[in-house]
């Protein structure tokens, strides 16, 4: 059974302000809490429909039933199981190999499979603007499957950090150089821009090498790609080079 001062505490973890109070997140999954036992985050406390869920763990989990689990839960569709787990500092920023830099991106979908992407294709750091949506949003944690375990986030001045930045900077615009024909490295680091409005006038000025991902087909009249499935193409042209 959950208390009724487990349950505040647990729904007041799904305001960011609560998160960086109490230095606790939510995770919500067997596959996303799985990921992050095997870790190094730090586990609190586990609330499951079934005792046996996470061999092991036993001391720090508590069953509860499906009603109590709509309760705490931040999805429409609640999980078998929810996980609270402690903040940690993300590591300095490596400038190596590709760092995926995000300007303001606000859907917690996109970020988590964002975060998974760069997972996929090996790239370990991700710099963020500090508007970009907070990497411990429930929703966030929960699109990237757990790939949070394998990926350095940070958040910065994304403007400072670029004028100081040592690798070539690119940046995805619906007027740059066709991503298929271009030459790329095997280090740089790559802006990613807001979902309605792009990267930000100023950080485009930064971006000394702009990309695009050219449309096909007669009509034409899709104005843009989801950021997410960008990113999956330009990461894609990115190892395709090595």
């Amino acid at each position: 059974m959950v208390s009724k001062n487990q349950i505040k505490l647990i729904n007041s973890l799904h305001q960011k302000k609560y998160r960086i109070e109490h230095g606790l997140f939510i995770a919500e999954g067997v596959k996303v809490i799985q990921e992050l036992l095997q870790s190094n985050f730090k586990l609190k406390q586990l609330y499951c429909l079934d005792k046996g869920t996470f061999n092991g763990y036993e001391n720090q989990s508590t069953v509860i039933t499906e009603a109590e689990m709509k309760k705490i839960s931040a999805l429409s569709t609640p999980s078998t199981c929810l996980g609270i787990f402690e903040i940690i500092n993300p590591k300095p920023i490596k400038e190596k190999g590709i760092v995926v830099a995000l300007d303001d991106i606000r859907d917690p979908g996109n970020f988590g499979t964002i975060i998974r992407l760069c997972d996929w294709f090996g790239v370990e750091e991700i710099v963020c603007s500090n508007e970009t949506v907070d990497v411990y949003n429930p929703k966030v944690i929960q699109a990237t499957m757990g790939s949070i375990t394998r990926v350095n986030i940070n958040y910065c001045d994304l403007k400072s950090f670029l004028k100081k930045a040592k690798l070539p900077v690119f940046g995805t615009f619906m007027d740059g150089q066709n991503i298929y024909k271009s030459h790329l490295p095997q280090e740089a680091i790559i802006i990613l821009g807001n979902e309605a409005n792009g990267i930000s006038k100023e950080i485009e000025f930064l971006a000394k090498n702009k990309l695009s991902i050219p449309r096909f087909g007669n009509i034409q009249k899709t104005e843009s790609l989801n950021v997410a499935t960008a990113t999956a193409i330009i990461l894609s042209e990115f190892r395709r080079n090595d």
